[in-house]
């Protein structure tokens, strides 16, 4: 009698699913080209990371962080976060300061000059999306809008299968290669 046939521990592929991962990683490589960087470099008057935007972002946000709330606010780890800082800290955009309660640790606010610029990004950021979806209906917008917030947040969240998570085979014993 014949062994029964084996299922691939891996789910099928969809088509659209490797579409959309396709897509989504064209998206993801159009906001980090160095083009779209200096375009907006030249447009704003200093140069601003994807992930010091993320920075500038939190800060504009919150207002003062130590590097462990900026970190979790940014959806960053605390070493990224602190690699973050420096050149935004070089360029005169972040303050770092000692807190007054405990002088160990360090608050991190945006200058004069980091709001101007994070305002300035966001006009730029603003303008370039608006000129790209000029022609799209206000309904499409929405509809977009939504599916992204939705999406963030799957992407956010832990993984829901099992399936999604690598598979170890269990190590073959004489017993089972009988």
């Amino acid at each position: 009698m014949s062994a029964p046939p084996r299922r691939s521990a891996a789910p099928a592929r969809r088509g659209e699913d490797v579409a959309l991962e396709r897509a989504l990683e064209g998206l993801f490589r159009l906001g980090a080209t160095r083009r779209f960087n200096a375009r907006q470099a030249a447009a704003v008057g200093a140069v601003v990371t994807r992930a010091g935007y993320a920075v500038l972002r939190s800060l504009a946000d919150h207002g003062p962080l130590t590097v462990r709330e900026l970190a979790d606010a940014s959806a960053m780890d605390a070493a990224t976060a602190s690699r973050q800082l420096q050149p935004l800290v070089d360029e005169g955009l972040v303050r770092r300061s000692a807190v007054e309660d405990d002088a160990r640790s360090i608050e991190l606010s945006l200058t004069e000059r980091g709001s101007q610029v994070y305002e300035r990004i966001v006009r730029y950021r603003l303008a370039y999306l608006g000129d790209v979806l000029e022609g799209w209906s206000a309904e499409d917008r929405a509809v977009l809008s939504g599916l992204v917030r939705r999406l963030v947040g799957d992407l956010a969240g832990p993984p829901r299968t099992a399936a999604r998570r690598p598979t170890q085979r269990a190590p073959r014993t004489r017993a089972s290669s009988r």
